[in-house]
This record gives structure tokens, sequence and C-alpha cells, in this order.
């Protein structure tokens, strides 16, 4: 009786010993699992935050304008009440599936991803142009100087001693009359075939002209090209206006 008693005291001593044993060793593979989870929890958020900040993907290249589409757009700088020349011809025209060549117009013509989509913004265009800057705290015409909200306008123009912010204004089309301002950054409007666009930085409340008549001739013109050129081809288009609105000069347009 001693014997079998003893015996399975030993047992259970045995049992008990090696339950202390495994519960003192460290779960390696539960520790790793979480690991695992947060390496990829973390990864998933790095991803998708830089999707929505470089959405250059298939995703963002499916939507118009398209790679080999040709979009026109007018603009004009407006510093301090004085209409800027169009800036010259991009340095980089080569390679800048946005840019201008001289005539007052945006061409959107994008070649690659990067510059097709939701990625054919005004900021892209601003990008991809030499000291050209737009934001909606500064603005710099190419080569010119830098200026911040708040700054005063200097001796020479217009609004000379006057505090001026920065203001981008959009028309929808050449003809249209109604105008909408761009609120938040203007480096995310999405480029539209047609549009008028005003970069200013002027005082508080001036108007913001269109861009001059000679732009908006030059689109109307260019936008009738597309069209007879995308008819020959058997491409469906949507017809161009064929009025030219008049443009007042300075502060008085619309």
């Amino acid at each position: 009786m001693a014997k079998k008693d003893t015996g399975k005291w030993v047992a259970r001593a045995g049992a008990t010993g090696g339950g202390r044993t495994y519960r003192g060793q460290a779960p390696i593979n539960w520790y790793l699992s979480l690991v695992l989870i947060t390496i990829l929890g973390v990864a998933s958020v790095v991803y998708s935050r830089y999707e929505r900040q470089h959405p250059s993907s298939s995703a963002a290249s499916s939507s118009a304008p398209a790679i080999g589409t040709h979009w026109l757009a007018a603009f004009d700088f407006d510093v301090c009440g004085k209409v800027q020349p169009n800036p010259p011809t991009n340095p980089n025209l080569a390679t800048a599936g946005i840019h201008t060549r001289g005539d007052g117009l945006i061409h959107i013509s994008p070649t690659k991803a990067s510059d097709a989509g939701a990625n054919a913004t005004l900021g892209r265009f601003v990008q991809l142009y030499p000291r050209m800057q737009l934001s909606s705290t500064s603005l710099r015409y190419p080569g010119g100087r830098l200026y911040r909200n708040g700054d005063t306008c200097p001796k020479g123009t217009p609004d000379a001693g006057k505090r001026g912010k920065v203001d981008v204004k959009v028309w929808s089309t050449p003809t249209s009359s109604q105008a909408t301002f761009v609120s938040g950054d203007p480096a995310a409007l999405r480029l539209k075939n047609g549009q008028l666009i005003t970069m200013a930085f002027l005082p508080k409340g001036a108007s913001v002209p269109k861009p001059s008549a000679q732009s908006i001739t030059a689109l109307l013109q260019g936008m009738s090209k597309n069209v007879a050129g995308s008819s020959s081809s058997g491409t469906p288009s949507t017809p161009a206006p064929t009025s030219t609105p008049s443009t007042p000069s300075g502060h008085t347009g619309g």
C-alpha cells in the first residue's frame, strides 16, 4: 500500500514539475505572432498613407485625362494688380507632361501616370516649371519674387503699400461668367479641359481678373483644333465654344 502511494506521489510530482517547467519557458511563438501582427499593421498604414499622397498608381491614371490626351486651359498671374507676361515655354518641355509653350495655356498632355488622371493638377504644372511656386500661403511668378500672405506690395505696382494674399480663381469654361475661388491648397486643383485659371497675389477683397483675351482666344483656337483632329480620327469629343468673351484688364475682371 505504501509502495502504491509512493508511486502516485512520484507521478503527481512529475506532472506538476513538468507543468512548472513549461510555464517557466517564454512563449516564443506567441511573441512572434504579436510582432508579425504589429509589423503588418504598421506596413498597411504606411502604404495607405503613401497611396493617398502619391496617387500615381493605375487607379489614379485610369481617370481622365488619360495618357495620350491633349487638354488645354488658359492661365495668368496677377501680382499686386499687375498681370504678368505669359511665362516662356517650359524649359523641361520634352519631359513635362503638363506644361506651357509660352502661349498663356496649360497643355495637359500626359505621357506617363505621374501626369495623368488624379495627378493632373495645378500643383503638378507648377512643380514641373522651374522657379514657379504656388501654395495657399505663397506665390512666385517664374523667376520673380516669392510673395507670402501678409507681404506688402512693392512700389511701382497698382497695389503698392497694401498687404496681399494668395488667391486662385477658376472659370470652368472659356465663356463662363461664373467663377469660384479655390479653397484649401490650390496645388490640389484638378485640371480640366477649357478651364480659365488666375493665380493672384492681391489685397483682400480685390477683384481677380480672368486670363487675358489673347490667352482665351488661343484656348478657343486650340480646343477647336483638338476637336477637328479628334473628329477626323473618329474619336468622340466635346465641341469647343466658338465665341470669345471680352476680358477687362487689371482688377476689373470677373
